[in-house]
Order: structure tokens, then sequence, then C-alpha cells
């Protein structure tokens, strides 16, 4: 149960839910857990609010915490536990040759067009679904992606949360 925890062990249980970004989880930790911390949904919202709540220049450091999907660092396994997990999940580590390269042109456009790394919630989807959400959200305006970037890593946060959970 969260709202038990010393600051160390939630941080180590925790801290990592958002990609390199413990000041989230040391927030919530610092104004107090209580009982309605103890559930997925509660810890979640708790960790989105404080998120929802930053300013743009954090956020913008949240999304560019991410790591390219299929990208260099999976292919040298660099990649945290967590995103190599959700990356083979979604069979983003058998990527064809053609694929791979496809993968790495996006991930060049788009990081070109919007300043961070593409960022979807692949749990659950295999590497075509992905490739034509990629295609799809290249095009978008900034202000769009911004948007759909962030409902995307508070996505990845649950299903970390719930992961979390069931493991306890």
């Amino acid at each position: 149960m969260p709202s038990h925890m010393t600051q160390e062990d939630f941080m180590d249980v925790f801290g990592g839910v958002y990609e390199h970004t413990p000041w989230i989880a040391e927030a919530v930790y610092a104004a107090g857990l209580t009982g309605s911390q103890d559930t997925v949904a509660g810890l979640h919202d708790s960790l989105r609010t404080n998120v929802d709540d930053a300013d743009d220049e954090k956020k913008l450091a949240l999304l560019r915490a991410h790591p390219d999907l299929a990208g260099k660092l999976a292919i040298s396994g660099e990649l945290t536990a967590d995103s190599t997990s959700e990356q083979a999940s979604a069979q983003l580590d058998k990527c064809t040759p053609e694929e791979f390269a496809e993968f790495q042109s996006l991930n060049d456009r788009y990081k070109e067009a919007f300043g961070f790394p593409y960022i979807l919630a692949v749990r659950g989807r295999n590497r075509q679904e992905i490739l034509e959400n990629f295609r799809s959200r290249v095009d978008n305006t900034p202000d769009t992606e911004f948007a759909e970037a962030l409902k995307q890593v508070h996505r990845i946060a649950l299903l970390r949360i719930e992961a979390l959970f069931q493991e306890k």
C-alpha cells in the first residue's frame, strides 16, 4: 500500500512510472499519501494531477525523457526495463529491415516537427497498428500532438501502475 511506504520504498516502486521523471512521484509523496492513493486509480490521479499542473517546460522535459519507438536505444539494449517490456510486447524488437527503416524515418520527421519523440502506449498493439498511428500523427499540429503525447504518457503510467499493483 503506497500510503504505508517510506519515501525510499515509494520511490523505488513508483519513481519510474513516468519515464526518467522522478519529480512527479517525489511531489506526490511530499504532499502526503493517504488511503486514496492505495488504489490504482487514486495513485494515477495524484501523479497525473502533478503533471497536468506543471508548466509546459516541465511537460516538455517529460516528453523528451521518452525513447524513440524501435529506436537506437532499443537496438543497443539501453531502454529502461519497463520500456523494453512494452516495446517487446508489441514485437517492436522483431521489426523487419523495412519496418525499422520506416520507424527511423518517422522518428526523425516527428522529432524535427515537434521537438520530442513520438509517444504511444504500445502495450496491446501490433507493429502495423503502431505504424498506422505514427503515420497519422506525424502531420498533426504542434498543439494537438503535445496534448496527444501527454495523453499517451498518462496511459503508459496507468498501465505501469496497474502492473505494479498486480505484483504486490
